[in-house]
């Protein structure tokens, strides 16, 4: 079925539902985990019960409606879907609560199992690849009473025109493409998101013309591997597997897609996460360096600092092409800052490969660092690995990165202080409510006295001293 057909039915099962509920005050809440990607399907997810007429609230105990979007890349998010679900059987006893589970963790056939088998409870399974029917299976539980299990495990399609209900009026997420290609040993993703597809140019174009009317002023593009949007797509023209239709003739890499962006009006800041360093291309760097209004902020992910184990990782690059590429980034773009994700402990990581971590660290100097114990994930080839590293030598690894990598983050932080910042201010600070927080161009959070009328505003901050995870500042002439 064509996708424009199938949210438009989608779109009547919303009516549908909204029917049934016009005379009732219903609540529902949604519990995300994982990566910006599922945040970005949970605000799909939201904009499409709302039009339910579902209202939302933080307090599960209290909503007719649970959602957990899920995530399978670590061991802990199972822990916590388990110990939720566990909470949930006595208030649904209690209110006939509907309990909905989708996302990256559904696509895993011994977790659906497991659910099955442990909390039959749960009304509404569904996968990565139809969260777009969510209103026909929620319609379905409501009026048939039975239940659900809606996962597909092919590679799904992209819909375009679902609701949506962003987290804030400040910052948009916009996923450019779905799934990965790449297959990285550690990596359950490819084996839940599927295969590489890009979102048409002109889909994407039309999405951020709307929040820049809408007043947003940064944007992140999202995908597991940005910088290779449409490479598969072209290719497939390329071997005749595809029709050339024109519609790429102006777009047709990531390179152009970040310069087609920078010229919209009303956004001020792009982001964008993750691109793959095998695949970071001469092109995108020129056009981060070209365009005014793209982040010089960078997340390269690393992963391991050693060639031996990045083959072991199937990641396709060595330290010394790493190395390389950071190095022709930071020379042709002005003030660049990086940060990235490094796993501890993959299977068969020796002292010396670790070192080479440390090494890589301690030559780049990151900006910001997201460091992950190794987490077996079944179905990969990384679980099946036979020189699996004791659960007590990864954590004393983790803690001895931790510390280089904290101290450098003072070291860093020290520079910033006395000069001035352009500051995105994005509301009033979570720890202190007295104070304002945004972000530097460099990602780096700033906490600043001002009136709430600066909110959704770029302006001039000195930063005047720093605290390990943010930084203080004053405004600049009153502004």
């Amino acid at each position: 079925m064509e996708t424009s057909k199938e949210i438009k039915i989608q779109k009547e099962y919303i009516n549908k539902v909204k029917e049934l509920n016009k005379t009732k005050r219903l609540q529902y809440s949604i519990l995300t985990m994982g990566c910006q990607l599922n945040e970005n399907d949970s605000e799909k997810l939201c904009g499409m019960i709302e039009e339910m007429k579902y209202t939302k609230t933080d307090d599960f105990t209290e909503a007719d409606l649970v959602i957990f979007n899920t995530c399978c890349v670590r061991e802990n998010a199972e822990d916590k879907l388990f110990g939720k679900l566990g909470e949930l059987k006595r208030i649904k006893e209690k209110k006939g609560t509907i309990i909905a589970i989708g996302g990256c963790m559904m696509q895993e056939k011994h977790i659906t199992k497991k659910i099955h088998t442990s909390y039959p409870y749960v009304d509404i399974i569904f996968g990565t690849h139809t969260l777009h029917k969510f209103p026909e299976n929620l319609y379905k539980v409501l009026e048939e009473k039975k239940k659900l299990e809606d996962v597909l495990d092919i590679d799904g399609k992209i819909y375009e025109g679902l609701p949506i209900k962003r987290n804030n009026n400040i910052q948009a997420s916009i996923t450019i493409m779905n799934g990965c290609n790449n297959f990285c040993s550690y990596c359950i993703v490819p084996y839940v998101r599927g295969r590489e597809r890009s979102r048409k140019p002109k889909d994407i174009i039309k999405e951020v013309e709307q929040v820049a009317k809408e007043g947003y002023k940064e944007i992140m593009l999202l995908g597991q591997n940005v910088n290779s949007y449409l490479r598969v797509e072209m290719q497939e023209i390329k071997e005749g597997k595809m029709e050339d239709t024109g519609e790429y003739k102006e777009i047709n890499s990531f390179s152009k897609l970040l310069r087609k962006i920078n010229e919209i009006d009303g956004i001020e800041r792009i982001r964008f996460v993750s691109p793959h360093p095998k695949d970071f291309t001469d092109d995108v760097i020129e056009a981060i360096a070209d365009c005014d209004k793209v982040c010089k902020q960078v997340h390269l992910p690393l992963q391991s600092g050693s060639s031996n184990m990045l083959k072991t990782m199937n990641r396709k690059y060595t330290k010394e092409q790493y190395l390389n590429l950071v190095e022709k980034m930071k020379s042709k773009i002005p003030n660049l800052t990086l940060s990235t994700d490094i796993i501890v402990g993959f299977a068969g990581e020796s002292e010396e490969d670790f070192e080479d971590t440390l090494d890589v660290v301690k030559k780049v100097k990151f900006e910001q660092v997201f460091m992950f114990i190794y987490s077996r994930r079944v179905g990969t080839p990384g679980d099946k690995m036979e020189n699996q590293i004791p659960e007590e030598i990864k954590h004393k690894r983790f803690d001895k990165l931790k510390q280089l990598v904290e101290s450098q983050i003072a070291q860093r932080n020290q520079e910033y202080i006395g000069s001035t910042q352009k500051i995105l201010v994005e509301g009033k600070s979570k720890n202190n409510q007295e104070m304002l927080t945004g972000r530097t161009d460099s990602n780096k959070v700033v906490i600043f006295e001002g009136s709430k009328d600066l909110i959704g505003s770029i302006i001039n901050i000195k930063i005047i001293s720093e605290h390990m995870w943010y930084l203080k500042g004053e405004k600049i002439n009153g502004k």
